[in-house]
């Protein structure tokens, strides 16, 4: 490289000198790679062709080699960033603090209480005529006190909804539409609440002031009426914060991401929040096999040699050295060289297997036979292979041409038994010679060989070879005409075995209500077996099993169109979809997802590891990756990585997400008990007391309890297995049962009549004088201090009664394995005796007796004793309950999701942005989207590109010059490689001299969609045989 380097410039005219000085030494710019990083496909390659006549062209410009790349000369190294940049994208610049705190003041609550708190405040140290000159500051403690609610919550919101205002968004959040529904309408409700308490306060002033006491409006008293005003707007502002359930956004965030942290532990790392809940309503999930639902260890444990089917290995004297010999070649040089078996790390284990697995089967059975594969490799490396047609989803096979000492041509292939015994001629009999292959011999193989292979379970790979004489040099970029007229050296079935925590897994999932389907790249009797050992699919059930051929052709009407009411006679009963490709997988989420046929929509879980998986993991409710096996697409495209690669991490998934809809319906019930007890109260004593026995602070306080306390307490329970023994909840069941309806209203009496009975007979009870009609600056009374304690004590019982939901006796069953509840409810304890002794003017407490202190507690206890009595009432018998927080309706849900060409808004954030009451989301989810797309279109798909198609990532997914390609369908049962007679000169590889490293195919999964040019748009496909299979689209 160096003497590269240092001669490039020899390379070029004298007219070209001026042009690499002015690059910085190089002969391209910066903005000449831009402009070519616009390009793809044909029109890349005669830009390339005409600027730089070929590959090695551009490469001599740019100082590199196309087999070795870069040197690693620093100083080069660093020449380069300075003139072609860094591959970095710099991260946004936060903003600082006091940014955030200037948008967290702009929340239109918070400027209520800023306005109240500075007139408060300023009335504050006005003295009326006759009385002392003493400030009293109690009001404005008050309101600037209430300052923090919003704070923290509605302006951190408010700045985030500013930013996702022009981001569409497709609604995923089951649970956060009917969260936001809900919020809106409790909002509207506590407004309505808070306006008639303001307007009955102010009218019983007016008319007992002025009407009754027949009191005159004097100017040197109007500051003080005005701080009865300010007393009551604060009063009604306070009834508004607590009927307004600010803590659900809260609730969510919390359970959500305590969610997210325990779940790392079970090998699932969550990349977007709302698919831990979106997970609990899961009702199908369309898995991978290979390396899921089995180990991803592959083993030869059959192979069929010189007309003999081995059960086991076989002994190497058994074969003819011809035979072994092409065998140990064939598999040494027709598999990626960065697989490779590798001594086990700790003594008595097994030997590593690096790189593909179905590659390390092939090796790891040349070991077994006493030969080593790498003395090979050193005689023919890498770097001397001729030609590597890799492996992809259409083709199903792997070739490798090296060339000969006598100036020919060996061409090596391996692939999909049934596909590449077609395209052999000949077969290597029991003394190593060449004996004819006929149709009729390769169903004789397929029915003896095959086939039980595949009933056992067994991933069948034909190896093959041919020869290729010296002379003329065939035409290598006709694949069709070159892998062709093979000899088969042998057929082995190759075992990947269950992973033994899969079956049971799959039965949890089956018990609670999730329909399991297999989608692999296999034959159908492989595919089936591993069902039949997962538990998939059980003998006696009416399931179906597919081949993706078969699949195509029933969902598609005679003009090649997948039709939703074709699908929706398949997808219900199939299990197994096999010998699919990437495509099918994406037409099968997408059918089921778009089915109308049940009550409610199907919620889509998809596994994938693969780059073409990306639109299939998009498309789905819920996208697993593969974490060990997975491509960075694939990861980028997902919801959810599963770090393991193993099926029953899925499970632990579904687990989680119950426990985090289950969490929030505990915290709605807590917490809407509190809201109608605080708001009736405050209500009633303002209307009949003209205070609110509970103080603007005190509700803060109680408020504080509801919202971040209780969201911490309940939304961190731990799930149990008992989540599996039901069925989903689905997207249209209301958060609030009829059974949590009867607690919370069963429990909102208890209280009312206790907070009642104390506001107006408690100074009797305990004999203390009334805290009812006492003068504006009055201290704090001993009576409202017992009132205030009394609540919080309530609700601190109430809080373990809303850690169950279906009705359950055992509140405290599971208590102690949740050290966060009991640590918040003494914590909080704790402090409630803090407030009420030393509290003072501040917190408007007295501080009470230990006999008071005991009656408080008594009647909290009396909490846990009322629930009992409600859990005795049958729900069933109170036919007058109703349901709340339904989802949203069947025609919203269907509008935006069949809006797939159109941005897609999130429905819960325009009810969001409607009611007020924003959630944290930021911009992760487009930004995944952006980098996707970009990843497509930069190397995985060759096809004709405009440059003003990339302004959107609508606008890619939409123009009609992309279009994916469905050519599964045209795929026969044995040869799928017939296809690409007609993929014409765009799908043609330019191959430079010397050819480019192959060690692309390590990654043993290529492009099964291509994105093509409309042929009537685009000239040089003309001229490529079109069948009307052939030119069918789908939409990605």
């Amino acid at each position: 490289m160096g003497d590269m380097a240092n001669s490039s410039v020899d390379f070029y005219p004298k007219s070209q000198r001026r042009e690499l000085n002015h690059a910085g030494g190089f002969g391209c710019t910066l903005a000449e790679l831009r402009s070519l990083m616009e390009l793809r496909g044909a029109e890349a390659l005669q830009k390339v062709q005409e600027t730089y006549t070929d590959v090695n062209g551009l490469c001599r410009r740019l100082k590199t080699s196309p087999t070795e790349g870069l040197s690693d000369n620093t100083a080069d190294l660093e020449k380069r960033r300075q003139i072609y940049g860094q591959n970095f994208i710099p991260p946004k610049k936060p903003k600082t603090f006091l940014q955030l705190v200037w948008e967290a003041l702009q929340d239109v609550t918070l400027i209520i209480l800023e306005i109240a708190a500075i007139i408060s405040l300023g009335l504050s140290f006005y003295a009326p005529p006759g009385e002392e000159s003493e400030a009293k500051k109690q009001d404005g403690a008050v309101a600037m006190e209430m300052q923090p609610l919003k704070s923290a919550e509605g302006g951190e919101m408010e700045e985030r909804e500013k930013k996702k205002a022009s981001v569409p968004k497709k609604e995923k959040s089951v649970l956060q539409g009917k969260l936001t529904k809900l919020a809106v309408q409790i909002g509207k409700a506590g407004l309505v609440m808070s306006a008639i308490t303001v307007i009955i306060l102010v009218l019983y002033f007016v008319i007992e002031t002025f009407v009754i006491d027949g009191k005159t409006w004097l100017a040197e008293c109007t500051p003080v009426y005005v701080q009865y005003f300010v007393k009551f707007f604060i009063i009604g502002v306070t009834v508004l914060v607590v009927a307004v359930p600010e803590g659900l956004p809260l609730a969510v965030t919390i359970s959500l991401a305590y969610s997210v942290k325990k779940m790392m532990k079970d090998n699932n790392l969550v990349r977007h929040l709302d698919a831990c809940e979106t997970m609990g309503n899961a009702t199908a999930i369309c898995s991978d096999k290979t390396g899921t639902l089995t180990t991803n260890r592959m083993t030869v444990v059959q192979s069929y040699m010189g007309d003999t089917h081995y059960k086991e290995t076989p002994d190497p004297s058994n074969l003819t050295p011809k035979t072994l010999d092409l065998l140990v070649h064939a598999i040494a040089i027709n598999s990626a060289y960065t697989t490779k078996i590798l001594p086990p790390e700790k003594e008595g284990g097994l030997p590593r297997q690096v790189g593909n697995k179905t590659e390390c089967a092939l090796l790891g059975f040349v070991l077994d036979l006493r030969r080593d594969y790498q003395p090979v490799r050193e005689q023919i490396p890498e770097e001397k292979l001729y030609k590597v047609y890799t492996f992809n989803s259409v083709r199903k096979s792997m070739s490798t041409v090296t060339c000969m000492p006598d100036g020919g041509y060996r061409l090596f292939s391996k692939g999909a038994s049934e596909i590449v015994l077609k395209k052999c001629t000949n077969i290597l009999n029991s003394n190593g010679e060449l004996r004819s292959f006929r149709p009729r011999d390769r169903d004789e193989m397929v029915k003896k060989v095959i086939e039980p292979m595949a009933c056992d379970g067994l991933r069948t790979i034909c190896i093959a070879y041919r020869d290729f004489p010296a002379g003329k040099e065939p035409e290598w970029d006709n694949e069709n005409d070159i892998v062709i007229d093979l000899t088969c050296i042998a057929v082995v079935g190759i075992e990947d075995p269950v992973r033994p925590e899969v079956p049971e897994a799959i039965r949890k999932c089956q018990r609670a209500g999730i329909t399991v389907r297999m989608v692999t790249g296999d034959n159908i009797n492989t595919a089936r077996a591993i069902a039949a050992k997962c538990g998939i699919i059980q003998p006696g059930e009416d399931f179906l099993c597919l081949e993706g051929k078969e699949f195509n052709r029933r969902i598609r009407n005679e003009k090649g169109e997948i039709e939703q009411e074709r699908l929706d006679k398949i997808w219900p009963k199939l299990r197994v979809l096999a010998r699919s490709s990437p495509t099918d997988k994406h037409t099968l989420v997408k059918g089921i997802i778009d089915s109308t046929i049940g009550d409610q929509r199907q919620v889509v879980a998809v596994t994938g590891d693969g780059t073409n998986d990306g639109p299939a993991l998009k498309k789905a409710d819920v996208g697993f990756a593969m974490g060990i096996a997975g491509t960075d697409v694939a990861k980028e495209a997902s919801d959810i990585i599963l770090t393991d690669d193993n099926f029953s991490s899925i499970v632990k998934a579904v687990m989680w997400g119950r426990n985090v809809y289950d969490s929030i319906s505990k915290f709605l019930q807590f917490q809407l008990t509190v809201n109608v007890v605080a708001v009736i109260v405050a209500f009633t004593g303002a209307c009949i007391t003209q205070d609110s026995p509970l103080k603007a602070v005190q509700m803060l306080w109680v408020n504080l309890i509801m919202d971040t306390f209780a969201s911490l307490a309940l939304a961190t329970e731990p799930p149990t297995e008992a989540l599996l023994l039901r069925k989903p909840y689905g997207r249209n069941k209301p958060l609030i049962s009829r059974t949590m309806m009867k607690n919370i209203l069963g429990h909102a009496v208890y209280q009312l009549i206790i907070i009642f009975t104390l506001l107006f007979v408690g100074e009797i009870f305990f004999d203390i004088d009334s805290g009812r009609n006492a003068p504006l600056h009055s201290p704090p009374s001993e009576h409202y201090t017992i009132i205030f304690n009394t609540f919080v004590m309530m609700q601190l019982f109430n809080e373990i009664n809303a850690r169950k939901i279906h009705g359950e006796r055992n509140v405290f069953d599971g208590i102690f394995g949740n050290p966060i509840f009991c640590t918040i409810v003494l914590g909080t304890f704790g402090i409630q005796i803090m407030i009420v002794q030393f509290g003072g003017k501040p917190f408007s407490c007295s501080p009470l007796n230990s006999q008071q202190w005991l009656w408080c507690l008594f009647v909290g206890f009396g909490e846990l004793v009322w629930g009992q009595v409600i859990a005795t009432i049958p729900t069933s018998q109170l036919k007058c309950l109703k349901e709340a927080g339904h989802g949203p309706g069947k025609d919203e849900i269907t509008d935006e999701e069949m809006a797939e060409d159109e941005e897609e808004i999130d429905h819960a954030e325009r009810e969001l942005r409607r009611g007020q009451i924003l959630w944290f989301r930021g911009l992760n989810r487009i930004q995944t989207q952006i980098r996707v797309v970009k990843a497509f279109r930069s190397s995985l798909y060759e096809g004709l590109e405009k440059p003003d198609t990339k302004t959107s990532i609508h606008n890619f997914m939409t123009t009609p010059e992309f279009l994916i390609n469905d050519y599964i369908h045209n795929i026969p049962l044995i040869d799928d490689t017939d296809v690409e007679e007609s993929e014409g000169p765009l799908r043609r590889r330019f191959r430079a001299s010397p050819p480019p490293s192959p060690n692309k195919n390590n990654n043993a999964i290529d492009s099964g969609i291509y994105l093509s040019t409309d042929v009537s748009k685009t000239p040089t496909s003309s001229s490529s045989p079109v069948s009307p299979l052939h030119s069918m689209e789908t939409s990605l």
